[in-house]
């Protein structure tokens, strides 16, 4: 399977990808450089071009539990991602109201309250934002690789009835709202179009594509082959997928600044807790380490920081020393490595 390379010029501005070998050859000969941007190899040219580009459509498949995006032009398919989505907003907004109220009533020194800073915005209620500026990231890390000219994603459709007292189904505004403000800030990257799941699936029927329905699974077939019939529908091209190779993105949950922990220590003391920076470094940073490699930053302890594996997530100490790290890139999210399964040929 031909791999393709992304391509940025002198400025910046993101260009057609290339073939692995032309991408060695133009490092070779001193007129591009080697790049990495959180688990994506490009590089960045050292000259000016032309900057001439196809069109590239990015299909994205929204989910309860896990997401898809596929980049995608007339002739290639560039990059599959699955993506688990953000799932524990919600419950941690119960506890923080929980925590709040539980302090008023030990009546806990507090600080003079604030006029309502929301006042005139658009309102989202917290587990939806989380939820549409997940996406966004994603669509504005692929942004500055890829010269995307489309964004198509499926519509998801809430179900409206009535309930007791002939009240609408009170789910349907924020899911509505949540959508056209996903749809509104996307389109500041590049313009969108939308199709409804029936019509994802009569698309998928016509060019015979099984869909998995083991809705966890990391095969192609369960998300990302929707992603993908999405941006085939705008650029053509392909009668089946070309490239099947996936990689997993997965977002960091960071515990912000609270008053003090939920349940106090021994004697009844309640020690500060959360944050978002461990000894300079900010929590989910690349760093790169002597022993351990590349891995991100999580907590910190006695002057000392833990890191994590990139793929797994999982602690690999809590004694590594801030000046032993090198940081790399800012980051709120980690990935696993490309899967190649099997690919029919372009």
């Amino acid at each position: 399977m031909q791999k393709f390379v992304p391509v940025v010029s002198i400025e910046g501005q993101p260009l057609m990808p290339t073939t692995n070998k032309r991408a060695d050859s133009l490092v070779r000969r001193g007129k591009a450089i080697r790049r990495f941007n959180r688990g994506i190899f490009y590089i960045q040219l050292t000259g000016k071009s032309k900057g001439y580009t196809q069109p590239i459509a990015v299909g994205i498949d929204p989910g309860s539990k896990k997401e898809a995006f596929t980049v995608k032009s007339e002739q290639h398919t560039y990059l599959n991602i699955q993506a688990d989505a953000v799932t524990w907003v919600e419950k941690a907004e119960e506890v923080s109201t929980q925590m709040r109220r539980t302090r008023r009533s030990r009546k806990t020194p507090y600080r003079k309250m604030r006029p309502n800073r929301n006042q005139g915005q658009f309102r989202l209620p917290p587990s939806t934002r989380a939820r549409s500026q997940w996406k966004l990231r994603i669509a504005r890390w692929l942004a500055k690789l890829y010269p995307i000219t489309c964004f198509v994603v499926e519509d998801i459709k809430a179900t409206t009835r009535k309930g007791k007292g002939g009240k609408w189904n009170q789910s349907f505004s924020p899911l509505q709202v949540g959508k056209d403000w996903f749809y509104w800030q996307l389109s500041y990257i590049a313009p969108v179009d939308t199709l409804q799941g029936y019509e994802t699936k009569v698309q998928r029927d016509k060019l015979g594509l099984k869909k998995n329905s083991a809705k966890m699974s990391d095969k192609f077939e369960a998300h990302c082959v929707d992603s993908w019939v999405l941006a085939n529908w705008y650029v053509g091209g392909h009668t089946e997928p070309d490239n099947k190779a996936m990689l997993f993105v997965t977002p960091l949950r960071f515990h912000h600044r609270q008053l003090h922990r939920l349940q106090p220590e021994p004697g009844g003391i309640r020690k500060p807790y959360g944050g978002t920076m461990s000894m300079g470094f900010k929590r989910g940073s690349w760093v790169k380490h002597p022993r351990y490699g590349v891995c991100y930053v999580g907590g910190t302890s006695k002057e000392r920081i833990s890191l994590h594996n990139l793929e797994t997530g999982k602690r690999l100490t809590q004694n590594a020393r801030p000046d032993d790290c090198q940081f790399l890139t800012l980051s709120s999210f980690r990935v696993r490595k490309e899967q190649e399964p099997h690919s029919s040929p372009a």
